[in-house]
């Protein structure tokens, strides 16, 4: 979740347009530095653009929050922007918009972003309301209630979505006992428990120099960089880093079902299993595979087999996600109450199909082609290329990650292909969740 405040758009649009001319990846070549309290620093220079976009990744999501009050690392991260000792949220947002610029705060389930893009005149005011809301968060009592009644309203929208009921439902099957098992705002139960006390507490174990990789890229230098984190963030005190729990979440040891009802036409279908993590050496042979299977769009075997011949869904994808521990895998889709079993069936024998055979040539070439040339068109920002920057720091993947990312793409084979869907694909051990009305759907699976 995030809170944004944008202005000066028409100004944005124009620089948006012009910043379609990045740097070639194999070009990208950051400097990093480690400040003298733990803080990662890397910048990359860009200078065809007067932007300049400051990126924090914080190493805590809601992977960190205690059982009983899951949704405390979201809760934290959207009261960073909602004022701090110095700054009313009102006064916050009157800034960055006086300015013309933008600022986001968002959590998610290893990590916390807060960033803000200003123009070059005014990379002074970025740097002193990012440092200012990373390290003098106020946690106002009346903020803190407005915030909560908004994620509750938020969850009581999801409620009414049966992709996201689905999806909730099947997270607790796959990531059973895992931390990874809660939604990013907790439940109703457990956001109800969370008290500004604990907020506070969290932030003071959490939120520590040492956890912090401070990405700024864009039309500055790296001595201006340097000279700007030593001011707003030198005071900062080095801490201990907290304990961490790296557990892989277990593997289901069977086929596991569950059917919720709702009074629909359609059934909304989540089918799948644990996954990889973002360092395993397969990921990329997993990255090909999975585009074959069912990320590929229309080019994919699920959409032209479920979609196209059978006429089953409008749209299914399926999508590895790779996190810092393992994920998940999962295929989803919404069919007509009527076709759920056969539409469950044609998932299972497409899971099948490519563990059991090479996949073709022409398949291989178009994955390759599509996901080397669309890497570029993940970098053509200025916030894109932050972003991407710390989660490279982040997972350790290196910087030559830019130069060689295709060469690895380019380097998988159709065995590879076979050999990680036979691996990481099970037709026979997965969760099962089905949403939808269950007299007409009548599952048999």
């Amino acid at each position: 979740m995030g809170i944004k405040h944008w202005i000066g758009l028409g100004l944005w649009s124009c620089l948006l347009v012009l910043s379609a001319s990045p740097l070639p990846a194999a070009e990208i070549v950051p400097t990093r530095f480690i400040a003298a309290n733990g803080m990662t620093v890397v910048v990359l220079e860009q200078h065809f653009l007067p932007i300049v976009e400051i990126h924090s990744l914080i190493k805590t999501g809601s992977a960190q929050d205690p059982p009983e009050k899951a949704g405390l690392a979201n809760l934290t991260a959207s009261l960073l922007d909602e004022g701090t000792t110095t700054r009313t949220s009102k006064q916050i947002a009157e800034q960055i918009d006086f300015v013309g610029g933008s600022l986001e705060v968002k959590a998610s389930e290893d990590f916390t972003t807060a960033s803000v893009r200003v123009l070059k005149k005014d990379a002074e005011l970025g740097f002193t309301l990012l440092a200012d809301m990373l390290q003098h968060p106020a946690f106002n009592k009346q903020e803190f209630e407005r915030i909560r009644t908004q994620i509750l309203g938020e969850m009581a929208s999801d409620n009414d979505d049966p992709g996201h009921v689905a999806m909730k439902a099947f997270n607790q099957l796959v990531f059973h006992g895992h931390p990874y098992r809660w939604p990013l705002n907790g439940t109703e139960e457990t956001l109800g428990k969370i008290t500004v006390a604990d907020v506070a507490a969290f932030y003071a174990k959490e939120y520590i120099p040492g956890q912090v990789i401070l990405t700024v890229v864009g039309d500055v230098t790296v001595d201006q960089v340097m000279a700007l984190a030593q001011t707003h963030f030198g005071g900062w005190k080095k801490s201990p880093a907290p304990a961490r729990n790296v557990r892989k979440p277990g593997a289901l040891e069977k086929k596991t079902v569950q059917l919720i009802e709702k009074d629909l036409t359609q059934s909304s279908i989540v089918l799948g299993h644990g996954g990889i993590n973002r360092t395993n050496p397969d990921f990329y042979a997993v990255t090909v595979m999975n585009y074959i299977l069912g990320a590929g769009g229309f080019s994919s075997r699920l959409m032209d087999s479920i979609r196209d011949k059978q006429g089953l869904a409008y749209g299914i994808m399926s999508h590895f996600d790779a996190r810092l521990m393992p994920g998940s895998f999962w295929i989803s889709l919404q069919t007509r109450s009527e076709t759920t079993n056969q539409a469950i069936t044609g998932v299972l024998a497409e899971l099948k199909g490519i563990r059991d055979a090479p996949v073709s040539d022409q398949e291989l070439a178009e994955a390759k082609s599509f996901l080397v040339g669309s890497f570029p068109l993940r970098l053509d920002s200025t916030a894109k290329l932050a972003q991407v920057l710390a989660q490279v720091e982040f997972y350790g993947l290196g910087f030559e990650y830019f130069s060689q990312y295709p060469k690895w793409i380019e380097r998988v084979t159709k065995e590879d292909v076979q050999r990680v869907a036979k691996h990481y694909l099970d037709p026979q051990r997965y969760a099962l969740v089905v949403v939808g009305n269950l007299a007409k759907s009548r599952v048999k699976h």
